[in-house]
């Protein structure tokens, strides 16, 4: 079986495990106070021209996620989110549990806009009792989107701009940010990012790391006793240096992007190859996932070679599946799937 059903079903790069084993009896300081996690933070700071940034390395998504969100809201407010945002439907209530509600906004291709945010936040702030409702403090996006799709640097400046008019921190969730950056099409640099939010992430687990993200902190009101709430939130790693070592190897030099770029052009063979053979997508993807919408029976028939995540159902005969890619796709592997997608008896 050729697995296509998520970007985390392999281990790490050789590299980072070629690197993690030769410092495996070194003796370091532990929590990220160490010269791999020192190293990292440079080169982070470098690629993102953000010399003052702070970088943290938290080991999830859900933790980061959760431990970034706590930190910057008061107990009476929510963070606004695409009704498909990850915070939302996949991880479990965790911005809950917090005691932080999720305000969602309608959406379609996984982004929102910045009408949608400014339209919320002056909801909330016209209503006359406005005190008895949960009080919009933060927005979170993810680049890429659950669905694929990434932000134009356009449509980010728009919605930084309303964020900051609306005095909202703007989160973007970089779990596939390597695959946003390398997809088709695409116009935003780190060093754009770290400019136009507030607070991100560079997801590792993902993209060629065993775990880890890195958390960039720009905005220097959210920096204070951020390494508390770590701790509190369970994320502060006492083996650091695990953390460190496996960034140090990624942003030293360009294996990030390097990885990045190869699976999204296995992604777009995939995309091609059911174009071709007339079937639509639900998504445009030009990142790491494709979307598309098949015959049950087809789906069946690919199944027995390849896995993938049913999406949802369109009607009684067809549904969407998503076909990810990955760091370690093999060519050889999307290969055999384009002859048996071409092959197809439809």
């Amino acid at each position: 079986m050729i697995r296509f059903e998520n970007d985390y079903t392999e281990g790490t790069h050789k590299q980072i495990l070629k690197r993690l084993i030769e410092t495996n009896e070194e003796q370091t300081p532990g929590y990220g106070t160490d010269e791999h996690c020192k190293n990292a933070r440079a080169y982070i700071r470098s690629e993102c021209d953000a010399e003052n940034a702070d970088v943290h390395f938290l080991v999830g998504g859900t933790q980061t996620n959760t431990t970034i969100i706590a930190s910057i809201l008061r107990p009476y407010q929510g963070v606004i989110s695409a009704i498909t945002g990850h915070i939302e439907g996949h991880e479990t209530g965790a911005i809950e549990a917090t005691g932080h509600k999720v305000l969602t906004l309608p959406s379609d291709d996984g982004k929102i806009q910045a009408a949608q945010v400014k339209e919320l936040n002056d909801a909330h702030w016209n209503d006359d009792a406005h005190e008895h409702t949960v009080q919009p403090g933060l927005v979170y996006i993810s680049n890429p989107t659950e669905n694929g799709t990434t932000y134009s640097k356009a449509e980010l400046e728009e919605l930084s701009n309303v964020c900051r008019e609306c005095n909202l921190p703007l989160m973007m969730d970089g779990a596939r940010l390597g695959y946003g950056l390398a997809s088709i099409g695409n116009d935003l640099s780190l060093a754009d990012i770290a400019k136009l939010c507030d607070v991100f992430y560079i997801g590792g687990t993902k993209i060629g790391a065993l775990f880890g993200e890195a958390v960039v902190i720009v905005n220097d009101d959210l920096k204070k006793d951020f390494r508390y709430m770590i701790k509190q939130k369970g994320g502060l790693l006492a083996k650091g240096r695990l953390l460190g070592i496996q960034f140090e190897t990624l942003f030293e030099d360009g294996l990030y992007y390097e990885i990045s770029k190869h699976a999204v052009e296995m992604s777009i063979m995939i995309r091609d190859a059911f174009v071709e053979k007339g079937f639509s997508l639900r998504y445009d993807s030009m990142s790491n996932q494709q979307f598309p919408i098949l015959p049950d029976d087809v789906i069946m028939e690919l199944n027995k070679k390849y896995t993938n995540s049913f999406w949802e159902k369109v009607d009684d005969t067809h549904s969407v599946v998503r076909f990810c890619t990955s760091w370690a796709t093999k060519k050889e592997h999307v290969e055999m799937l384009v002859e048996d997608i071409t092959a197809l008896d439809i």
